[in-house]
C-alpha cells in the first residue's frame, strides 16, 4: 500500500471509499410551515431547554439557521396545525425498478457512488441502504461516516444525529486519566471541529452554487451518454443532436440569419403585441362549466375523472367547443374554492379565460390550449399528491396553476433556438434569454389589463407582488435549456435531506418552495410519457408534426434543419425512446423521491411506453406482451415484424441505412480480430 503522503494539490483529485455513499435508509417528512414568526420563537424557546447550544459554535447543528427569514408569500394555512407538527412518509426505499443513467459509473471524475442498478443488485447486497449519487450529499455522508469512525478509534462517545447537541456540554463516559488527558483533550477539541464542519454544511442553501456540482456532474453524464449514442446510427446521431441542443443550456456561437425583409408595420420594441377581442358579454346565470358546451352530459362524464391521473384531454376539447383550457381551470378553481378564497367574480374570471384560450393558437399542432389543459390538469393532481397534503398555501397553489395555464400563451410553434437564429422580434426583444418564456409570460400578464379581466384585483400589494414574482419563476423555469439545472437542483436538495436534519424537508424558505414548484410545473409539461399509452401516441404525433412543420420552413428559407425536425430522416420511436431514459426518467425518478410512494405508478406507466416505443424501433426483437393500453394489433410474442405503411417511406429508408451501417461494423470488427489473430500467430512464430 502506498502511503506516501496526499498533498493538497493532489486532494482534489483522491477518491472517498464507495460505501461511504451508502446510507441508512431514512425518512423524509416534509413539516409544515410556522403561521407567525411569533410562533417560531415561541417554538425555539419552549426546545431551547432540550437543546442547548454546542460551546464554541453558534448555533446547535442539525437546526436550521436563526437568520432565515419568512417567505415573503402569505401563508394562509389552516387553522389548529401545530408549528412543529411533521407529515410521516416520504420514504425512500429501493426498488426493482430500471433506474436512470444517473446511478452509473461516472469513474472518469470520480463521482459515482455505485456500479450497477439497484435493479440488477441482489436484495441483500442493498437492503436498507439509500444511494447518493449528488457530490455535496456524497460529501456530507462521507463526513458523518468520518465522524462515526473518529469516535470509535479514539474511544469517545458517540454522539449520533439524535443526541448530540444536549450532550455536548456533558463529559465523556468515562473521564480520561491524567497521563492520557493531552491526547483525549485533542479528540475532543477535533470532535468539536468535525461538528461545527457539518453544521455550516448542513445549514448551506444547497440552491445555488452548491447545487451546481451536481448539475456539472449530470450534464458531464448526459454528454457521455450522447456521444455513445450518437455513435451507434445516424437516427442514434440525430436523437443525440436533439436532446443536446434542447435540453441543454449550452454557449455557443450562432449565426445570425435574418429573414427576408418583409413590408410590416413599426410598432415600438416595448410593445407587446396582443389581439384586439370583443368583449365577453356579461353573464346573467354562470354555466356549470364555464361555458355552454354542445355535448354538456358528455362532459360531465369525462369532468369526473378531474383528479384522476391520465384524463383524456382530447375527449375534453371535443366536448366543450374546444374550450379544454376555460373549463378546467374554472372547475378547478371551483373545486379548491379559491375564487371565493380571493374574491375573484366568476364573470372576469370567465372573460379572462376565454381571452387567455382564445390567444393560444388553434394551428399549432402541439403548443396550443390543449397543451395548456393538461399542464394545468396534471398540476393539480400533483398539487393533490398525499405527500404534499397542505404544504402550500392557498395564494401558491392559485400561482402555480395560473403558471400552467400561461406558460406557452401566444406559442407561434417554433424552438426558441429558431426564433435566435433568425434573429426574430421576440429574440432580439428578450436578448436571446429564453425567448418564449418571457414572452408568454408578458403576453399571460398583459391580457390582465383588458377589459373585466383583471382576476387578481382583490389581492393585497403584497399578494400581488408575490404571486408575480412566484409565476415569473416559475414560467421562467419551463425553458427546456435549463432542464439539467433544475434536476441537478431538485436532485440535490432531496439527497441532502437524505443526509441531513433526519430526513426531515422543512420548506420553511422561499427558495426551497419555489424549486419544489417549478419542478412541479416542470413534471406536468413533460408527463405526456407516464399518460396512458393511446394518449402518449396522440401527443407524440403532433409534437412531431410540430418539428416537422419547423423543418419544412427551415427548408424553404435555406436554414440548416434543426435535430429532429427533417420528416425524411427522423426516427419517430428512437427519438421517444432517447427522450424518456435521458430526460423524462431522470426527472420523474428525482420527484418520485420527493413523495415516495406517491408516483409510483407513473413511473411503471413510463417504463411501459418506454418498452412499447423500443419495441417499435427497427430491428428490436418482438415483445412477449404487448403493453397496458397499447392498441389493438400491438406485437406480441409470435408476430412478425409489421411492414412499414406506404406513406412512411423515410422510415422504410432509414432502416436499409441502419442495417447498412450495422453490416459495415461488423465487418470492420471481423477484420480487426483478424488482424489481431495474426499478430498472434507471428509472435507465437518468433
Amino acid at each position: 500500500m502506498d502511503l506516501s503522503p496526499l498533498t493538497r494539490e493532489s486532494a482534489g483529485l483522491a477518491r472517498a471509499p464507495k460505501h461511504l455513499w451508502r446510507q441508512p435508509r431514512t425518512h423524509i417528512r416534509i413539516k409544515t410551515r410556522f403561521h407567525s414568526d411569533n410562533e417560531r420563537y415561541l417554538s425555539r424557546d419552549r426546545d431551547r431547554t432540550l437543546d442547548r447550544p454546542r460551546p464554541g459554535l453558534r448555533r446547535p447543528r442539525m437546526s436550521w439557521p436563526s437568520s432565515l427569514k419568512r417567505s415573503d408569500v402569505e401563508n394562509g394555512l389552516s387553522g389548529g396545525r401545530s408549528p412543529l407538527e411533521a407529515r410521516p412518509g416520504l420514504v425512500l426505499q429501493a426498488g426493482q425498478r430500471r433506474e436512470s443513467f444517473l446511478y452509473r459509473s461516472d469513474s472518469d471524475f470520480d463521482l459515482s457512488p455505485k456500479t450497477s442498478s439497484r435493479s440488477t443488485s441482489s436484495p441483500g447486497d442493498l437492503h436498507g441502504e439509500d444511494m447518493i449519487v449528488t457530490p455535496f450529499a456524497q460529501i456530507l455522508a462521507s463526513l458523518r461516516t468520518v465522524r462515526s469512525n473518529f469516535a470509535s478509534l479514539t474511544d469517545l462517545q458517540d454522539r449520533g444525529n439524535s443526541n448530540r447537541r444536549s450532550s455536548v456540554s456533558q463529559p465523556p463516559a468515562c473521564k480520561p486519566s491524567s497521563p492520557e488527558e493531552p491526547s483525549r483533550r485533542l479528540a475532543l477539541e477535533t470532535m468539536e471541529e468535525l461538528d461545527w464542519c457539518l453544521d455550516q454544511l448542513e445549514t448551506l442553501q444547497t440552491r445555488d452554487s452548491v447545487s451546481e456540482m451536481a448539475s456539472h456532474k449530470f450534464k458531464r453524464m448526459l454528454n457521455r451518454e450522447l456521444n455513445q449514442l450518437s455513435e451507434t446510427s445516424r437516427s442514434g446521431n440525430q436523437v443525440s443532436e436533439f436532446i443536446s441542443s434542447t435540453f441543454l443550456e449550452r454557449q455557443q456561437d450562432v449565426e445570425m440569419l435574418a429573414p427576408p425583409p418583409q413590408e410590416r408595420k413599426r410598432r415600438p420594441m416595448s410593445q407587446i403585441s396582443v389581439r384586439k377581442t370583443t368583449p365577453a358579454p356579461a353573464l346573467v346565470a354562470i354555466p356549470r362549466f364555464g361555458v355552454s358546451p354542445p355535448h354538456e352530459d358528455m362532459l360531465a362524464q369525462d369532468m369526473e375523472d378531474l383528479g384522476q391521473w391520465g384524463l383524456d384531454i382530447f375527449r375534453i376539447g371535443e366536448h366543450s367547443g374546444d374550450r379544454p383550457l376555460t373549463v378546467l381551470m374554472y372547475s378547478i378553481f371551483q373545486e379548491r374554492g379559491l375564487l371565493q378564497s380571493f374574491r375573484i367574480p366568476a364573470d372576469t374570471f370567465l372573460s379572462f379565460m376565454l381571452t387567455l384560450e382564445d390567444h393560444y393558437h388553434h394551428d399549432v399542432a402541439y403548443h396550443n390550449s390543449l397543451h395548456a389543459a393538461d399542464v394545468v390538469h396534471s398540476t393539480h393532481v400533483l398539487l393533490s399528491t398525499p405527500a404534499l397534503e397542505e404544504v402550500f398555501s392557498s395564494l401558491e397553489i392559485m400561482a402555480v396553476l395560473f403558471a400552467s395555464a400561461i406558460h406557452d400563451v401566444d406559442h407561434p410553434g417554433l424552438t426558441n433556438q429558431f426564433m435566435v437564429n433568425t434573429s426574430s422580434e421576440l429574440a432580439l426583444m428578450y436578448n436571446d434569454s429564453s425567448v418564449l418564456e418571457n414572452h408568454h409570460l408578458a403576453v399571460g400578464f398583459k391580457l390582465l389589463q383588458e377589459h373585466n379581466c383583471d382576476i387578481f384585483q382583490n389581492l393585497g400589494s403584497k399578494q400581488r407582488h408575490s404571486l408575480r414574482k412566484m409565476v415569473i419563476d416559475m414560467v421562467l423555469a419551463t425553458d427546456m435549456s435549463k432542464h439539467m439545472n433544475s434536476l441537478a437542483d431538485m436532485k440535490t436538495m432531496v439527497e441532502t435531506k437524505k443526509v441531513t436534519s433526519q430526513g426531515v424537508l422543512l420548506l420553511d424558505n422561499y427558495s426551497d418552495r419555489i424549486q419544489v414548484l417549478q419542478n412541479m410545473v416542470h413534471c406536468a409539461d413533460l408527463s405526456n410519457p407516464t399518460k396512458p399509452l393511446p394518449l402518449y401516441r396522440r401527443w407524440t404525433d403532433r409534437i412531431m408534426e410540430e418539428f416537422f412543420t419547423q423543418g419544412d420552413r427551415e427548408r424553404d428559407e435555406g436554414l440548416e434543419i434543426s435535430p429532429m425536425c427533417d420528416k425524411n430522416n427522423a426516427s419517430v420511436e428512437k427519438s421517444q425512446v432517447g427522450f424518456i431514459d435521458y430526460v423524462v426518467h431522470p426527472l420523474w425518478e428525482a420527484w418520485a423521491d420527493l413523495v415516495h410512494p406517491d408516483a409510483q405508478e407513473l413511473l411503471d406507466a413510463l417504463e411501459d411506453n418506454r418498452e412499447y416505443y423500443h419495441s417499435m424501433m427497427p430491428g428490436s426483437p418482438p415483445q412477449g406482451r404487448a403493453p397496458p393500453g397499447a392498441p389493438p394489433g400491438a406485437p406480441g410474442p409470435d408476430a412478425p415484424p409489421a411492414a412499414p405503411p406506404a406513406g412512411d417511406k423515410f422510415q422504410f429508408e432509414l432502416t436499409l441505412e441502419e442495417e447498412e451501417e450495422e453490416k459495415e461494423e461488423e465487418e470492420e470488427e471481423e477484420e480487426e480480430k483478424e488482424g489481431g489473430k495474426e499478430e498472434e500467430g507471428q509472435e507465437e512464430d518468433t
